[in-house]
């Protein structure tokens, strides 16, 4: 995998200004005893997390999480199979050129503009950062196509980082369990960060995702399958 450069080389690159830390009143609803309970459970239920968007290396994760905003992994990793058996560098990816990376991944949604960003990307990552995937999530946000989310996602299975990215899965989870409820995304993060025992932090963005995915679903919840159901908060469980 390719890694970032050195910290001399970053340090000649400004990174942009990261969101302010926003101040809530807002607290979990859990318990410190609950809250360590549900990860735990969530631990022994399945050790080590993965993400489901295939890649083969810190910059095809990149440009999968790129790829993956408004649509599903499954469809991503359809499109991106062929794509990064021939390009699975910025400068492989350069070379096929805008229009051909748009033929990749034209059946997933918002692809012309996806494909201009990825191209843009890879512009930026070479002359700026020798071609590699910044370990760091300001630098990752100066990078077309990437926000705080894509960011988080990278950061965290990149490179290790207890970060956490907060998609509509892990919003609905936060704020239907009252782990930790929030009117935007960056105050559900800021919460979780608090909420979280700090031994499952690193895992605890794979588990509320691929919970909210397959247990916690938007239109109807299963309740009967939840292993943390009498922790819930939600009003509207199916299950006591």
């Amino acid at each position: 995998m390719q890694r970032s450069p050195s910290v001399k080389t970053q340090a000649k690159k400004k990174p942009a200004k990261s969101p302010k830390t926003q101040k809530t009143q807002k607290r979990s609803r859990l318990s410190v005893a609950d809250r360590q309970d549900m990860f735990d459970r969530f631990s022994r239920a399945n050790p080590e997390p993965k993400g489901e968007l295939d890649y083969v290396n810190d910059f095809t994760l990149l440009v999968a999480v790129v790829l993956s905003a408004q649509a599903t992994d499954v469809g991503v990793n359809r499109a991106t199979k062929d794509l990064f058996k021939i390009a699975d560098t910025p400068a492989k990816m350069l070379s096929l050129g805008e229009e051909k990376v748009r033929e990749y991944i034209k059946t997933i949604g918002l692809y012309r503009n996806k494909a201009k960003n990825v191209v843009a990307l890879c512009e930026k990552l070479i002359a700026e950062f020798d071609g590699a995937v910044p370990a760091n999530r300001d630098f990752l946000e100066t990078l077309p196509g990437v926000g705080r989310k894509t960011a988080n996602v990278v950061m965290n299975i990149a490179f290790g980082e207890p970060t956490i990215a907060v998609d509509t899965h892990l919003f609905r989870v936060s704020n239907r369990t009252g782990l930790a409820p929030g009117k935007t995304p960056l105050d559900v993060e800021l919460l979780l960060e608090k909420a979280i025992p700090k031994e499952h932090l690193l895992h605890a963005h794979h588990w509320l995702i691929l919970h909210g995915r397959y247990i916690c679903k938007a239109r109807k919840p299963e309740c009967e399958k939840c292993l943390i159901a009498d922790l819930c908060r939600y009003e509207g469980k199916t299950v006591a």
